[in-house]
């Protein structure tokens, strides 16, 4: 039988755990004290060092860390140090999300394997749906408007723009993208959707009721926020450090909500499939 550990991690990987588990995999697991949903034949471990020990394929939380110092531990009593796991491993396969190179090459150091899951791209373009959906539910609740005709502003036209591009428009809203890449434009205009170009960004931008942004770099600065309407509401669903100046919104008491790791919080058992298939996938190859 073929033996993993997971340690710490959010509903997903409790949900992963148990896929693992019920399709014949030896799962032992830590960080997960507060929660009964484990499946019954999943092991669970005091110490992280025991853990670890028991198998030479450690996967950890999607995304790893939001400090650089702990993993990303719904469940667990205590803190995870990801300097412990990184004294305590060597010689592993360690499979994880959104992992800092940093960090990574402190595991490489000590002869690990690091494999970052989010890198592949079947992942990212599937789990690009929960995130779609999530933001729309979001912008739902915080509003008191139908979506269906308001103006809603995407920047950034990649994966995650693109599903929610598409779902918007199929609520009826007036869909807005902004891209760099010509190409991208391009598409825009080719699916039917209104462009926007980075370079006159500020024009029109007092429009706009609603401004989902997926680009990890400031793109709503002190400038363009000011010019917002009063009641836009700004979604972020960018990576760390976000697309937005954010002790400029609060000042200007912008309605900003950054929405991170939406596919766990969504869609929990969708997005361990997806982790799932992927998973399965990398395993396949490391056998050949």
């Amino acid at each position: 039988m073929k033996e993993i550990s997971i340690i710490g991690g959010d509903l997903r990987i409790i949900k992963l755990a148990n896929m693992l588990s019920m399709g014949g995999y030896k799962i032992y697991s830590y960080g997960f004290e507060k929660t009964n949903l484990l499946d019954d034949k999943i092991i669970k471990c005091d110490k992280l060092n025991d853990v670890i020990n028991k198998s030479n394929i450690l996967i950890s939380s999607i995304p790893f860390s939001k400090d650089g110092e702990l993993i990303n531990a719904t469940f667990n009593n205590r803190p995870i140090e990801i300097e412990q796991l990184i004294n305590y491993a060597e010689n592993k396969v360690i499979i994880v999300g959104n992992i800092s190179e940093n960090i990574k090459n402190q595991f490489e150091n000590r002869n690990n394997k690091v494999i970052d899951i989010l890198s592949y791209e079947e992942l990212s373009i599937m789990n690009s749906i929960p995130t779609a959906e999530g933001a729309i539910k979001i912008a739902i609740e915080e509003t008191e408007y139908t979506l269906h005709k308001s103006n809603v502003l995407i920047l950034g036209f990649g994966r995650i723009g693109k599903i929610l591009a598409k779902m918007l428009s199929g609520i009826g809203a007036n869909v807005y993208c902004e891209a760099r890449k010509k190409s991208d434009i391009a598409w825009i205009k080719a699916y039917g959707y209104n462009q926007v170009e980075f370079s006159n960004l500020e024009y029109g931008i007092e429009e706009y009721d609603i401004i989902f942004n997926t680009v990890p770099f400031i793109v709503l600065d002190k400038e363009k926020l000011n010019r917002l309407k009063n009641g836009c509401l700004i979604i972020d669903l960018a990576s760390s450090p976000g697309g937005v100046d954010r002790e400029e919104v609060k000042n200007i008491g912008i309605k900003y909500i950054w929405a991170l790791a939406l596919p766990g919080k969504i869609a929990p058992d969708s997005s361990a499939c997806y982790i799932k298939e992927t998973l399965y996938n990398i395993l396949r190859e490391m056998e050949k």
